[in-house]
């Protein structure tokens, strides 16, 4: 629904701002409201919906846990940058 808002937990950014966080409310509500920029009437409940987003949202990121980043490879084969194993052509292993 909204693409240009961004991932905002960790590892994607270590530690999302204030700023960010208001970014990715105010482009919520736009996309919702269909608003980019509301009529005077409708100012006020806009931007206590964004406020309310933007509290919200950072709740929700204070409250996630996530997993440390891996240094291991794909299936926990080895820590990347190692070497990549080897393996015969099936023909080469059946013979």
């Amino acid at each position: 629904m909204c693409r240009s808002i961004k991932t905002l937990r960790p590892p994607a950014v270590d530690r999302a701002t204030e700023t960010e966080v208001r970014e990715a409310a105010l482009q919520y509500v736009r996309k919702i409201s269909g608003y980019r920029v509301p009529s005077k009437a409708n100012t006020a409940v806009f931007e206590a919906a964004v406020a309310a987003v933007a509290e919200t949202t950072q709740r929700l990121l204070d409250g996630l846990t996530h997993r440390p980043i891996s240094t291991a490879g794909p299936f926990g084969a080895g820590p990347l940058g190692a070497e990549p194993v080897t393996t015969r052509p099936v023909s080469e292993a059946a013979g």
